[in-house]
């Protein structure tokens, strides 16, 4: 008895052992798998969800641009003397309004649907990308659109949302409204014809005092566009919303997200459904294998726990080795590119932060890929990441052991290098990374090729803060790409000295309009596009400085206009463009003005009155203005250039089509002439959007009774191509460059027009 009692002692003893060892161990166990589980999935769901908002953000964003940018267009023909002219007609002129106000906002502002509304509101006019259709095809969308065409009239009173301009109410305070302080519009987002669709009714008003107001309610533009199907496709392309399209229900496929789509009065439209990204889920995806075999390992040591309690505390500790490799594991996620596996953006910060805080000397290198952006668009983002992946890759074997790389973000990179590395060094390093980028890179059973630029900055352990350092490499990367791209620069205390050498061209320039020493103007020709006979000239300045030599205009004309230079250095210019057109009677001649000076006050009075002391006729003068002095839409500018114009100047919109309005301030200023870019006339024969474009703006352009001249002509082809087009006039070095005025005299002997080609 003795003997069982002990052995029965010993074996609740054991049995005890067991239950302190193994219990703890499997409440650790379940509440570690629990625990590791949960916060996976919280931190996949939250992440998910911030995409997903960002998205639905981007999406949204893109619509409302949309509806404003549908109003803008409209505005150009309706805010129109032209148009109110022909619709005050007894008998409307079909083919005028397909020509001047179908073909704008079909053709070049994809509206879907056009209605015009006579002043008792009844339609006159209808019509499709396709085609003219009948009027009474209004009747089909009248009742939808009834309330807006209400608002337009006065007829019911409610505050405009922040695409509208309802009379006699002040903007919505959100509103990003960019047409006329006097335009009326109303624009909604409804439901038409069971799609959703952006849609404006805007009255057609004078533009100009020329014409009368009407006497009587104004007709009535009505512009729609559909936001699905094409639309859509477009929006999800642009920011990357993976088969963004319209569903009238809720329903989406698998990996699919809805979002309600609602008109501006709150009725719901249908769902904006797309494949979101979802970083969250592909993180828990990529660490699902990691946690199955910790719960498999968990498992597996509370069956040797039950079989064995000599292992117990061996399979304890290699649970707890094993949990403090997936909280390391964790940790590297939180501070690592989870593409390329590079250190992320917070490693590097605070790396360098802690560097310049103890003052030690450090390196910075900025690293940006050239011509990646072509490798995303034409062979798609996975073979871009499969680029990035193999770009960090051949990164990491040519830093040494202890520089820090990581990636930035997009294809951007950096290395810290923990010393101050020598400019020998330095360029040893660079060329080893620029030879490995040179390396096709395979991807998807093609060779692609792209090259790095980079920009170093350094320091020797002073006070340096991190943002100035990376500031000035920076610098460096952006004089790298200046330079030619797929190279190197070290940051030296010269690139920061641009403020220096301004002032001192600043000074000398204040020199050379105080003596006229070293300025000079040439005039290039402009030629009649067909006959090749001289009928103007364009004048530009040139400086030749006493000790830097021929100064090009680009170096010298920004910093007049910054120090107020400009206004002294333009009545110059004009003064003896006024001597040339006397001198040359038959030409006009065509003189560049900044928008600093039509910002001054008293602009016109000035030019005119240089004009007259000079005994130049203002017919022969012809003014050049950039968009930007149209962009400011105040009354001073357009003042100033209704008053040269009375007087007898004409103005001509120099480098048009490179700027955001060019169509809508053609419609709201009083210009003679636009100039065709040359960025739109080199590229004719190898991109057919330069021939599109070209075709474009000559359309209207003449559609609005303008000249037109085409910049940058240096091919026999390019100008029979304008010529043929229809272009009036053109210049560049197929005719001549800007030459001084005596090879200018020889041009024209005696006769009017001497033809040059």
């Amino acid at each position: 008895m003795p003997m069982m009692a002990t052995s029965a002692r010993a074996w609740l003893a054991v049995r005890d052992s067991r239950l302190r060892v193994l219990l703890p161990v499997a409440a650790f166990s379940i509440a570690a798998v629990v625990l590791t589980v949960s916060g996976l999935y919280w931190v996949a769901a939250r992440s998910d969800k911030g995409a997903i908002e960002r998205q639905m953000r981007e999406a949204e964003d893109a619509i409302s641009d949309a509806v404003d940018d549908l109003v803008r267009a409209q505005e150009i023909v309706t805010v129109w003397d032209q148009s109110v002219l022909e619709l005050r007609k007894p008998m409307l002129d079909l083919d005028w309004v397909d020509d001047n106000i179908a073909f704008v906002l079909h053709r070049m502002f994809d509206h879907n649907k056009l209605y015009i509304l006579d002043g008792q509101e009844q339609p006159i006019y209808a019509s499709e990308p396709e085609g003219r259709k009948p009027a009474s095809d209004y009747l089909e969308i009248g009742s939808a659109i009834q309330h807006l065409v209400d608002k337009v009239r006065g007829r019911r009173v409610v505050p405009p949302n922040k695409h509208e301009r309802l009379p006699g109410k002040p903007l919505h305070s959100s509103a990003k409204v960019h047409t006329d302080p006097t335009s009326i519009h109303a624009t909604e987002v409804i439901n038409l014809l069971g799609r959703p669709a952006a849609a404006s009714v805007m009255p057609f008003t004078p533009m100009t005092p020329k014409v009368e107001a009407w006497d009587a309610p104004e007709p009535l533009a009505i512009s729609i566009r559909f936001l699905d199907g094409g639309f859509l496709k477009e929006v999800g392309r642009r920011n990357m919303l993976d088969g963004l399209h319209f569903s009238a229900g809720a329903d989406h496929g698998p990996g699919e997200h809805a979002v309600p789509f609602r008109a501006d009065d709150g009725e719901l439209l249908g769902h904006l459904v797309w494949r979101p990204e979802r970083p969250g889920t592909e993180v828990m995806t990529s660490m699902a294998p990691i946690v199955g075999g910790t719960i498999g390992v968990m498992l597996f040591m509370m069956m040797m726990l039950g079989r064995s309690l000599h292992r117990s505390i061996d399979r304890q500790n290699a649970i707890m080795a094993e949990l403090r490799a997936n909280e390391a594991h964790a940790k590297h996620l939180a501070v690592h590119d989870a593409l390329t596996g590079l250190p992320n953006r917070s490693v590097f910060a605070s790396h360098l932060d802690r560097a310049t805080a103890l003052g030690a000397p450090v390196t910075v290198l900025l690293l940006d890929l050239d011509r990646f952006k072509s490798v995303n668009d034409t062979l798609g983002h996975i073979a871009g990441d499969v680029l990035l992946c193999e770009f960090g890759t051949r990164l990491l074997a040519r830093v040494r052991s202890n520089d820090l790389a990581v990636r930035l973000g997009g294809d951007e990179f950096a290395i810290l290098c923990p010393e101050l590395l020598s400019p020998g060094a330095i360029g040893a390093l660079c060329q080893k990374i620029i030879a490995a980028v040179e390396r096709p890179f395979h991807l998807s059973g093609t060779n692609a090729t792209v090259g790095v630029s980079i920009g170093v900055s350094r320091s020797d352990g002073s006070a340096t803060s991190r943002s100035e350092l990376v500031r000035k490499a920076d610098v460096a990367l952006y004089r790298a790409k200046a330079e030619g791209r797929n190279c190197f620069r070290l940051f030296r205390d010269e690139m920061d000295e641009t403020v220096k050498l301004r002032a001192e061209i600043e000074g000398e320039l204040h020199d050379a309009l105080e003596t006229g020493a070293g300025l000079a103007v040439h005039y290039q020709p402009q030629v009649d596009c067909r006959s090749g006979a001289i009928v103007g000239l364009e004048a530009l300045v040139r400086w030749r400085h006493p000790v830097r030599g021929p100064m090009l205009p680009q170096q010298f004309i920004a910093i007049a206009e910054e120090s107020g230079q400009i206004c002294r250095l333009g009545e110059w210019v004009l003064r003896q463009s006024c001597r040339a057109s006397r001198r040359w009677p038959q030409l006009f001649v065509g003189v560049n003005f900044s928008p600093v000076q039509f910002r001054t006050p008293g602009f016109a009075d000035r030019v005119a009155s240089i004009v007259s002391e000079c005994g130049a006729d203002p017919r022969q003068i012809e003014l050049e203005v950039t968009e930007s002095v149209l962009l400011d839409d105040n009354s001073h500018v357009r003042d100033a250039l209704m008053s040269l114009r009375a007087q007898g100047f004409r103005v001509a919109l120099d480098d048009f089509g490179t700027g955001y309005s060019s169509l809508s301030y053609l419609s709201r200023f009083e210009v003679d002439k636009i100039k065709i870019d040359r960025s739109f006339v080199k590229p004719l024969f190898q991109d057919p959007s330069a021939v599109a474009i070209i075709t474009a703006v000559l359309t209207l352009g003449h559609a609005l009774g303008l000249k037109i001249t085409a910049e940058g002509v240096e091919t026999a082809e390019q100008r029979r191509f304008l010529a043929e087009a229809g272009c009036d006039l053109a210049q560049g070095f197929l005719f001549s460059p800007a030459v001084p005025d005596d090879q200018i005299a020889s041009m024209l002997p005696r006769e009017r027009g001497t033809s040059v080609a």
